[in-house]
């Protein structure tokens, strides 16, 4: 009985952030239940400044719904190129392709299965499915197809065979609760050419609210490094999150990755503002950071803890500047910085 070759079994595999990019794909937020009214330009702002960041390290490729060109050429900068494709909503990392790389200069992409984070009553993802499709089509690369409903955000690779997942994603309701977690593994490594996973049981608080993701794990926890991870810690009792970071990060510090490392983790404090004015907890996370050409893109949020934040990415990263970018907006609409940004990496 023959088998289909995977990506895995062909010498493909994901690539760490860290590792040099061609371009970033972003996608241009458009009209719908999460971008409503006056919250639709100042979405556009926070989306373009991201983008104008970027653009000064890398090229950029701006996914815009049809017919919505020049509407956005009007936030972001000349250098910012801008494609039209039919778009529900703006979240690139989930609804674009995962690349791969062989080593060899061959770039190729994992299209996973997108259903609006485990088809949620608010989500639309008629065009959005589609969108790793098209880039795929417009950078001419070979397609993987998978049979896993997942996103971008649920994933994180340390580009020497670990990646980190989460329970209630992979395996959460309305994504692939028939599975068990041996399959979604298999899935996983083939696809992304990893042999470890290290499991963390949930995500924050407020991202099983409404428009979150259950539980993506770049808002929790990044490699920065081969055995080096970062992780989001909540010093506050007050917050929800208090419990669950210390649970994480204990966890963390007692796994090992696919290489047999006993893995680094290096806290971060979360921002110092807890609840919203409705008296909701806020999931704001300096870990939901964007890895491009010379840059560390970090979330801002006008608050004491950017510049302790910072000057964690600074040391690890001494070669990149750190461009701290205001991400409330972005938070407030269910995500970050690296939410909204995917990497393209060098052949």
């Amino acid at each position: 009985m023959s088998t289909t070759p995977t990506p895995a079994s062909l010498g493909w595999s994901m690539p760490a952030e860290w590792a040099p990019h061609d371009r970033t794909w972003m996608a241009f937020p458009t009209s719908n239940e999460t971008f409503a009214g006056d919250e639709l330009h100042l979405a556009r702002q926070a989306w373009a400044n991201v983008a104008n960041t970027i653009v000064r390290y890398e090229p950029v490729t701006l996914v815009v719904n049809t017919g919505e060109a020049e509407a956005a050429r009007g936030y972001v900068s000349a250098e910012v190129e801008i494609v039209e494709r039919p778009l529900d909503d703006a979240w690139m990392r989930d609804i674009g392709p995962t690349f791969l790389t062989d080593g060899k200069g061959g770039l190729a992409a994992a299209d996973w299965i997108f259903n609006g984070w485990g088809a949620q009553e608010w989500a639309s993802w008629e065009n959005d499915q589609h969108i790793a499709e098209h880039i795929v089509e417009m950078t001419g690369v070979q397609r993987f197809a998978s049979r896993l409903i997942n996103e971008g955000g649920g994933i994180h690779v340390d580009g020497e065979g670990t990646v980190l997942l989460t329970d209630t994603v992979q395996l959460g309701e309305g994504r692939n609760s028939d599975w068990t977690r041996e399959e979604v593994e298999a899935e996983i490594h083939a696809f992304l050419g990893t042999t470890k996973a290290i499991w963390v049981p949930r995500g924050l608080t407020r991202d099983y609210q409404r428009f979150g993701t259950r539980g993506h794990i770049d808002i929790v926890a990044a490699f920065l490094r081969p055995g080096t991870v970062v992780v989001h810690s909540q010093p506050d009792p007050q917050h929800p999150d208090h419990e669950v970071t210390k649970e994480i990060a204990a966890l963390l510090r007692a796994s090992t990755d696919a290489r047999g490392r006993a893995l680094e983790v290096i806290e971060l404090q979360a921002p110092t503002i807890l609840f919203e004015e409705d008296g909701e907890p806020v999931d704001y996370s300096y870990i939901n950071h964007y890895l491009c050409n010379g840059a560390v893109v970090l979330c801002a949020f006008d608050d004491p803890r950017d510049q302790a934040a910072a000057e964690v990415f600074a040391r690890i990263f001494p070669d990149r500047k750190v461009e701290l970018v205001d991400a409330r907006e972005i938070f407030a609409n269910g995500g970050g910085i690296h939410c909204i940004t995917q990497q393209q990496p060098k052949a």
